[in-house]
C-alpha cells in the first residue's frame, strides 16, 4: 500500500466529504456576527445526541454559532479534520488510533469518552448461511465500515478464531449500505453497530460482541476529539463543551427515560427502542472519565492512551498503517487540561 498516496487521496476528498455531510446540518439560526463552532456527530447511542437535542451548547455558549454536522463514519470525520472543517468530532477509537498514527498525523486530542462498546457493536451472521461460529466465516463475505471500531473488532475476532483477513472476503460498507446488502443476500455476515445492528439481528445471529472482545483485551470506544488549534485558542469553550457532555452522562445514569427520549428524537427510533440500546453500551460516570483508567487527570494521561496505542499496533500488524505510533504520541493526544474539575465540579 502506498501510504503517501493514501494521505493525498484522503486530503483531496476531505472537502467533498465535508460538503456532502453538510446537507445534514441543523437549520438553526446562524449569526454572521458570531464565530462558529463546528461539531461532527454520528447517529450513535451517546450523550452527544442528548446535548444536541436539548440545545445545551447553544444555551451555554450564546456568543457562538453551533454548527452540528452528521457524518456516517469515523473515517469521514478524519477526512473533515484533515480539511480543517471541524473543531469537535465523534469517532471510534480505531479511527482515532489511525488518525494519530502515520501517515495521517491528525492534530487533534481525545477530550471525552462517549461510550465503551458492549453489545451495541457485534458480528452477526445472516440466517440461512450455515455460519454458527467465527471460524465458519472462512471464505465468506463479511461487510464492515473500514477504519471503524467495528473493522478493528472484526479483525480481532478473526485473529482470535485463527483466521486472517485473507481467509475471508472483506467488503467496505457503511451501516445503511450493509443493511441493503444484507437484505439482498449479497453478504453473509457483518460487523456493525446500533441502530443498524438491531435490524440485522432480526434475520441473523450474534457470533461475538465487542463486550466479549473487550474482555479478551481488545476494547473499543466511541470518543470525542477536539482539534489542537481550537483547544489551544479556546480552552474555556472546551471546558464548557465537556461539562455539557458530562451532564448528558448524568442524565443517562439518573434519568434514562429522558435520555432515551432525547436520543430517539435525533435518530428516528422510539424511546422504547433507544432505551433497550442504551443498556447495551457501557457509559462511564463523569468521575470515571477523569480516572487513571480513562482520560486521567491534568498532566497525567490515563490508560486510554495505552488502549489507543494497542489499536495502532493492531492496525500496523494488519498492514492498515505503515507502523504503530509510540505510546507518547497517544499520551500527548489526551486532553487532560482542567481534569478532574472540568468534569466533576
Amino acid at each position: 500500500m502506498k501510504f503517501k498516496s493514501l494521505v493525498a487521496a484522503v486530503a483531496a476528498s476531505a472537502l467533498a466529504v465535508a460538503g456532502l455531510s453538510a446537507c445534514s446540518v441543523d437549520k438553526s439560526e446562524q449569526s454572521a456576527d458570531k464565530p462558529t463552532i463546528r461539531i461532527a456527530y454520528q447517529a450513535l447511542i451517546s450523550g452527544d445526541l442528548i446535548v444536541k437535542n436539548n440545545t445545551w451548547l447553544e444555551e451555554a455558549l450564546p456568543d457562538y454559532n453551533i454548527k452540528w454536522t452528521k457524518f456516517d463514519s469515523g473515517a469521514d470525520v478524519n477526512t473533515a479534520f484533515i480539511a480543517d472543517e471541524l473543531d469537535f468530532g465523534t469517532l471510534g477509537s480505531s479511527p482515532v488510533a489511525r488518525g494519530l498514527s502515520e501517515p495521517l498525523n491528525i492534530p487533534y486530542k481525545v477530550a471525552f469518552v462517549l461510550g465503551v462498546a458492549g453489545e451495541n457493536e457485534a458480528l452477526v451472521a445472516r440466517d440461512g448461511t450455515g455460519i454458527n461460529t467465527v471460524a465458519d466465516l472462512k471464505g465468506k463475505r463479511i461487510a464492515t465500515p473500514f477504519a471503524s471500531t467495528a473493522h478493528y473488532s472484526l479483525l480481532a475476532a478473526l485473529e482470535q478464531a485463527g483466521l486472517t483477513p485473507n481467509d475471508v472476503q472483506l467488503i467496505d460498507l457503511q451501516p445503511q449500505a450493509i443493511l441493503a446488502g444484507w437484505e439482498r443476500g449479497d453478504i453473509d455476515a457483518a460487523y456493525s453497530w446500533l441502530p443498524t445492528l438491531d435490524e440485522l439481528r432480526k434475520t441473523g445471529k450474534d457470533l461475538i460482541s465487542s463486550r466479549q472482545l473487550a474482555e479478551a483485551g481488545k476494547p473499543t470506544m466511541d470518543l470525542a476529539t477536539v482539534s489542537d488549534a481550537f483547544a489551544e485558542a479556546h480552552p474555556d469553550v472546551v471546558d464548557v463543551w465537556r461539562k455539557q457532555e458530562a451532564r448528558a452522562l448524568d442524565v443517562i445514569h439518573n434519568d434514562p427515560e429522558a435520555a432515551a427520549k432525547a436520543i430517539a428524537a435525533e435518530i428516528g427510533l422510539t424511546p422504547e427502542e433507544v432505551a433497550g440500546q442504551i443498556k447495551q453500551t457501557v457509559f462511564l460516570t463523569p468521575a470515571e472519565e477523569a480516572s487513571a483508567e480513562w482520560l486521567g487527570t491534568d498532566g497525567k494521561p490515563g490508560n486510554i492512551a495505552v488502549n489507543l496505542q494497542s489499536a495502532s499496533q493492531f492496525l500496523a500488524d494488519q498492514n492498515q498503517i505503515p507502523e504503530a505510533a509510540p505510546l507518547k504520541v497517544f499520551q500527548d493526544a489526551i486532553y487532560t487540561k482542567g481534569l478532574p474539575g472540568a468534569l466533576t465540579e
